[in-house]
């Protein structure tokens, strides 16, 4: 019999119900495995994956991308990792939607149990991981800021009316992006090191232009807009998915150096990724394997 460990927060998005939950273990009871939860009651996401993680098949988690990228935090600190199934809960589910997997439990837990072990890349910014993105500047402190009661209240809905409100309070800074392709230096808003299709619900990708596990991420740089025209053209470069012009930037690399004249805030997977005058982001190459 293989065991499955299902790691837990059930404050996730607009809660879960007890009868998904139960939905959730059943299945796998059903499909031969044997069953251990533990909920965020317990420990942090990252505590229960790093001490119970290698005794198990399997690590699930349920809940949205905080949960996802916590629990693969917790992994990528011990050697033998088992595969990760996610089983979808959030509000934004960035993740989920790169990854094509369903919010209903029944056909999420499904598609793990029939799923195979597929490598995924993962970043490393500071001592810290994530899975899909770090960024800084507009609309990066949306999820982590935009309280819990509003997301289950109004779901997606929640995260725009934050990056509306964050709007008035965009910074741009003095940037210089160090990378294996050269160096850019200027003034700007946002910037993304991502290895997702889908960041806040605001910016996506093309699936032709992300590779989850080539070991090379998408940077995404937007500049300072001084002209209504410069303005026109972010709002157009992200509506319509095309990042190369002289305001919206698209590069590639394994890694990159970014550096500010001050401390910046940083988010990570959604969550609070501090602050940093320098920052040094690695791309750790097929590092976990998902149920896909």
């Amino acid at each position: 019999m293989k065991n499955v460990l299902l790691i837990v927060n059930p404050h996730s998005g607009r809660g879960l119900p007890n009868s998904a939950l139960g939905v959730i273990v059943s299945s796998f009871c059903q499909a031969g495995y044997g069953v251990t939860v533990y909920t965020t009651h317990s420990g942090t996401c990252t505590e229960l994956a790093e001490k119970y993680g290698p005794d198990f098949d399997l690590v699930v988690c349920v809940g949205g991308d905080g949960t996802l990228s916590n629990v693969a935090s917790g992994l990528m600190r011990i050697e033998n990792r088992p595969p990760v199934g996610y089983i979808p809960t959030g509000t934004a589910n960035d993740m989920a939607t790169t990854l094509a997997l369903s919010k209903d439990p029944r056909i999420a837990v499904a598609s793990v149990i029939n799923g195979q072990p597929t490598p995924i890349d993962i970043g490393r910014m500071g001592e810290q991981y994530f899975t899909y993105v770090a960024a800084f500047g507009a609309f990066t402190g949306v999820s982590y800021k935009t309280k819990q009661s509003a997301k289950r209240a109004l779901g997606h809905l929640a995260y725009v009316l934050g990056g509306l409100a964050s709007m008035k309070e965009i910074k741009p800074r003095h940037t210089i992006i160090e990378y294996e392709g050269g160096s850019i230096e200027g003034e700007f808003i946002f910037g993304a090191v991502t290895n997702s299709t889908s960041i806040a619900g605001f910016v996506r990708l093309d699936n032709n232009q992300v590779n989850l596990a080539d070991g090379v991420f998408e940077i995404i740089l937007v500049r300072h807009p001084v002209t209504a025209a410069d303005l026109g053209e972010i709002i157009d470069s992200i509506v319509n998915k095309t990042y190369n012009n002289d305001n919206v930037l698209l590069l590639h690399a394994k890694e990159v150096v970014f550096r500010f004249d001050e401390e910046v805030e940083w988010t990570r997977d959604g969550e609070d990724g501090g602050v940093h005058k320098t920052l040094r982001i690695v791309n750790n190459p097929k590092a976990l394997q998902m149920m896909l």
